[in-house]
């Protein structure tokens, strides 16, 4: 899955307010910086933006790229300067229509809105642009800092987004972090579509095999050959600058791969058996083997055995995948589920 992501940060005089620590602004950039690099992490194949608001405009930081570096450095208080004037929601919209409707049909297309002000001060009507994104397919989710604003659950509604107003900072952090993992697809909207890519060959960091790379021609000792016009990029994933190729690596695809097949969620085992075994273990310790084979003595994922009692007399919670009928404790599960992407058992060849 392939997104194209357009992050809009109000940076009006609202951002000012010192409700947080050091102040909204300071706090919204801290966390904006976390969910870029979170963001890449699990689509290291799509693409972000950056956007700020004040004195009734928009203005675009950088423009779509797949480098988190390059978009984290923008976001620098000190080079930003003071939040000023108003922020205007009809402006970010139209910035974001006109960056997003002419991409290619196979990306998801959205804008992410960081909304610190209680009211916004638009030039036209507002509820027309959010309009000119829905036509344009343009998922428009709002994060508020304040307090709930009719008109962003309006544009959050209208596009099919989702609107949340952070309680403290470590909700809104919730908050952001929640927009780093793929939206399900709108009806009608999934097909399939092929998009050529190419995977380059790292070239040797030696100092003395330095090779003017990228379009700015820096001087560096290594970098990635594009399969295609044999142009020099520093890193992946990327576009060649010279032939518009995507250049990626096999770990970035299959980073992505994981989002369109989840492993299936575990299930409990039943509270009969685990009651039952948990009366079996504590009258009858002569048949632990024989209970700890049949409820599964050991997860399969870190080998600790599940089926003794802890350290406060209960039994470990233990579930179980329903392909390959392995058992897994709770931390395994987690990470299952929210790292690895893989199922253990299953890829063992027991599903």
């Amino acid at each position: 899955m392939i997104r194209y992501v357009l992050l809009v940060i109000d940076l009006s005089r609202a951002a000012a307010v010192q409700d947080l620590r050091p102040n909204r602004m300071g706090c919204m950039l801290s966390l904006c910086r976390s969910f870029i690099r979170e963001f890449f992490d699990q689509n290291p194949l799509s693409q972000l933006g950056v956007a700020v608001l004040r004195n009734g405009l928009v203005e675009k930081l950088t423009d779509l790229s797949g480098s988190p570096e390059a978009q984290v450095a923008k976001l620098d208080a000190g080079k930003l300067g003071a939040p000023s004037g108003d922020a205007s929601l009809q402006n970010a919209l139209d910035l974001t229509v006109s960056m997003l409707r002419s991409l290619p049909p196979y990306g998801h297309r959205e804008a992410l809105f960081v909304f610190a002000a209680l009211a916004t001060c638009d030039p036209g009507n507002v509820l027309e642009s959010a309009k000119a994104a829905k036509d344009a397919h343009i998922r428009v989710s709002i994060v508020g800092v304040a307090a709930e604003v009719h008109v962003c659950r309006r544009i959050a509604e209208d596009t099919g987004g989702s609107y949340g107003v952070a309680l403290h900072e470590g909700h809104m952090e919730q908050l952001l972090l929640a927009h780093a993992n793929p939206p399900p697809t709108a009806p009608g909207r999934a097909r399939a579509e092929l998009v050529r890519m190419g995977f380059p060959q790292r070239s040797t960091e030696e100092a003395s095999s330095a090779v003017f790379v990228g379009l700015d021609s820096r001087l560096l000792p290594g970098s990635y050959t594009c399969p295609r016009c044999r142009s020099r990029v520093a890193e992946l994933p990327s576009e060649c600058h010279t032939c518009g190729l995507t250049l990626i690596s096999s770990p970035h695809l299959a980073r992505s791969y994981h989002h369109l097949f989840p492993v299936p969620p575990y299930h409990e085992d039943s509270q009969d058996r685990a009651a039952e075994a948990e009366a079996t273990l504590a009258s009858q310790s002569a048949m632990r083997d024989e209970v700890a084979t049949s409820t599964g003595a050991y997860c399969f994922g870190c080998m600790r055995e599940v089926s003794a009692p802890g350290a406060t007399g209960q039994l470990h919670l233990t579930l179980r995948c329903g392909q390959c009928k392995q058992v897994f404790c709770f931390e395994c599960d987690a990470y299952v589920h929210e790292q690895l992407h893989n199922c253990p058992g299953c890829e063992f060849g027991g599903g």
